[in-house]
């Protein structure tokens, strides 16, 4: 179950669910129901109302108990056994700014400052809500078009230029995502494919696989403006498959912009979801399989645990 800031999954496992609806434990509800409705009847009795009314509005209290808690348990249960269909897996995608590391930042940086240069939006800054819905996770140049929708040569210089500030601040800043190398070892351990799928310049691709330390990683980089057509179309995604030689059939991804998770499912894979800067309901609109804030997120471990035991049977 995810939480609705933009920046936080909120994980709720089972044993959380009983203290988390009421404080106590919704199992054992009717053996405290019935005092209570009880209790209520004589209280109204005594004071001359209806006694109909409390045991309705309990009645239709322990409803919306019930129906709650298992529909809670059922979304735990369903997270759980999402990838289960993969085993054995053979492959992993990723995609790479926002899911690697936490670039956006730096994209932002550089488009506020750049655009601000040159008077755009009357030289008022960018705010990140233009940004994410504008320029997060879309390729450049679908970015030139929407920044200089009648001048396309100047908005493709613009992104050009733009890209080469970009890589000298992920050259000092560039960090990875928080438990990237715990996920790195699960997928070495396993001897999974793995590729790196991105709507990125190949510049950028390959510079920030590098600083991250990757190179030897991944096996292929595969970049949306060298396919047929980039993310939000499968295209990146089913090269990406090809170049490993894996099926969709048991290979998932990691995403985290909306064109990204749609591109993967249009592909016919899982998509596991980053929460790193991008809204939660927007993302949940492009139907990821589920969503974590990082690599760290016990309900990412939980699902590949899940996985590790089918792939065993």
């Amino acid at each position: 179950m995810t939480g609705s800031s933009a920046n936080s999954v909120v994980v709720v496992d089972d044993s959380m669910l009983r203290v988390l609806l009421f404080g106590f434990n919704v199992n054992n509800f009717l053996d405290q129901l019935i005092p209570r409705v009880a209790f209520s009847v004589w209280w109204t009795s005594q004071n001359g109302m209806s006694c109909l009314k409390p045991v309705i509005y309990i009645g239709i209290f322990y409803s919306i108990i019930c129906s709650t808690y298992h529909s809670l348990l059922s979304c735990c249960g369903s997270i759980k056994s999402s990838l289960t269909k993969l085993a054995p897996v053979e492959a992993v995608l990723f995609d790479i700014d926002g899911t690697l590391c936490d670039s956006d930042p730096l994209h932002y940086y550089a488009f506020r400052e750049m655009l601000q240069e040159i008077g755009f939006n009357g030289g008022v800054p960018i705010t990140e809500e233009f940004f994410i819905e504008t320029v997060a996770g879309k390729h450049n140049d679908d970015i030139a078009l929407a920044l200089f929708p009648g001048d396309l040569e100047r908005g493709l210089k613009f992104v050009d230029d733009k890209e080469t500030l970009f890589r000298k601040l992920a050259a000092e800043q560039l960090k990875p995502l928080n438990g990237l190398d715990k996920v790195r070892k699960w997928i070495e351990d396993r001897g999974l494919k793995r590729a790196a799928v991105t709507n990125a310049p190949r510049a950028n691709a390959e510079l920030m696989v590098s600083l991250l330390g990757l190179s030897d990683f991944f096996q292929a980089v595969i970049i949306g403006g060298e396919c047929e057509h980039a993310k939000p179309h499968p295209d990146p995604y089913l090269k990406g498959l090809e170049a490993l030689k894996a099926s969709k059939d048991h290979t998932f991804v990691f995403e985290d912009s909306v064109s990204g998770i749609k591109a993967g499912v249009a592909a016919g894979m899982p998509v596991i979801g980053l929460a790193t800067r991008n809204p939660e309901h927007l993302l949940m609109e492009a139907k990821p399989t589920f969503l974590i804030k990082d690599y760290e997120d016990p309900k990412l471990w939980a699902a590949l645990e899940e996985l590790d035991k089918a792939g065993a049977h």
